[in-house]
């Protein structure tokens, strides 16, 4: 309006120059292109990970993942394989089967892994099967059940120590198997220790490449685990990442808090137990494989349970910024020049309108780029 009337009446201007020019100025100050700008970037940049299997939940997920510095993974089915095997059966008084189907009976109808393992071995081997009721999850310790009016646990040494039922020469039997990388679980009554289990859970084969990667972007990595210091210390050489182990849900919790006072964090896990972590952390991912919890609590999730994509997550968030910048000063540029050059009568109303258009037209067309956008590709 100003530039419609100010210039005739102030400066005596001829009225119909300076309302054609008004009415090219409206357009150019359009904001199409510049609302478009932002959406078409995010819904790019969602669609390329969903095809990717990378998904997240919105644009806020997209700019904090783009941010990070630090990641916390877990380690029981996020760096290993989640699938542990039964490595060692160590009787105390008794035999292997008897610590096999005891062992059997408290972790029946557990989703953990180690559950799974021990129930495969005492399948394979033909252990006999035990009535069990009132089972529950001891999180961050073990199992417990009512096992023939007798209760009975499957739990860390850890915790079975902590109930008075090891001695010292169990437990250094049980620090060597922890030394090779082993996880160990006492099954024991309220009395007596019946024996010890050795479980072992291979690293995946892209965990040490996803630390070098994540290295590679500037971003530092950490390991958390419920595993003693020992069996951590193994996986974490290994893998090339530090590590903090002997850790509760409720410890990872202040872990997580710990390290967003002095970072943008993300933390990647696939179980129950993570949940709570998941939901501390500035983006919480989990692995595709994990419990129906943790993919609802995580506002990020990887389908195709591979490591490496954390970096590709991390890459295709930040070029999804880059994109939107790029957008953002495309429109905002266009404008500029345009709105100049309209109010000193270079330009007229149909270059204004091709310009609106245009630039509507760009920025759609650079934020499609993020469909062709490979997250695997490094550098």
């Amino acid at each position: 309006m100003l530039v419609a009337i100010v210039p005739p009446l102030a400066f005596a201007q001829a009225w119909d120059v300076w309302i054609y020019r008004a009415l090219a100025l409206l357009l150019i100050g359009c904001p199409c292109a510049l609302v478009i700008s932002v959406p078409a970037s995010i819904a790019s940049a969602l669609s390329s990970g969903a095809r990717r299997g990378l998904l997240m939940k919105g644009g806020a997920v997209i700019e904090a993942t783009a941010g990070i510095t630090d990641v916390a993974f877990d380690k029981t089915g996020t760096l290993t394989l989640g699938r542990p095997r039964v490595t060692d059966v160590v009787p105390l008084g008794g035999t292997e089967a008897e610590v096999l189907s005891l062992a059997a009976a408290v972790e029946t109808g557990s989703s953990h892994p180690l559950a799974a393992a021990i129930l495969a071995r005492a399948q394979a081997d033909g252990a006999p099967s035990l009535p069990a009721s009132a089972a529950r999850a001891l999180p961050g310790k073990g199992a417990e059940a009512v096992i023939g009016d007798e209760p009975a646990w499957v739990a860390s040494p850890r915790f079975a120590e902590a109930s008075g039922v090891m001695n010292d020469e169990v437990g250094r039997s049980a620090t060597r198997l922890e030394e090779e990388g082993k996880t160990v679980v006492a099954v024991f009554r309220p009395d007596r220790l019946i024996g010890l289990i050795a479980l072992r859970d291979e690293p995946r084969e892209d965990a040490a490449d996803a630390v070098r990667q994540l290295r590679a972007l500037g971003i530092r990595s950490v390991m958390f685990t419920g595993d003693n210091a020992r069996t951590a210390a193994a996986i974490a050489a290994h893998v090339g990442i530090q590590h903090r182990a002997e850790l509760m849900p409720e410890d990872k919790v202040a872990a997580i808090r710990e390290m967003v006072a002095n970072g943008q964090v993300l933390m990647v896990g696939d179980g129950i137990n993570d949940a709570p972590a998941l939901a501390s952390a500035h983006v919480g991912v989990a692995m595709g494989s994990g419990t129906d919890v943790a993919l609802e609590t995580a506002d990020a999730a990887i389908l195709r349970n591979r490591v490496t994509d954390v970096a590709g997550k991390v890459r295709l968030a930040r070029a999804s910024m880059a994109n939107i910048r790029q957008n953002v000063a495309i429109a905002l540029g266009l404008k500029t020049v345009f709105l100049v050059t309209t109010v000193l009568g270079i330009t007229g109303l149909w270059i204004a309108i091709l310009a609106d258009t245009g630039a509507t037209v760009l920025v759609t067309l650079n934020a499609l780029r993020l469909l062709a956008f490979n997250p695997d590709r490094e550098g």
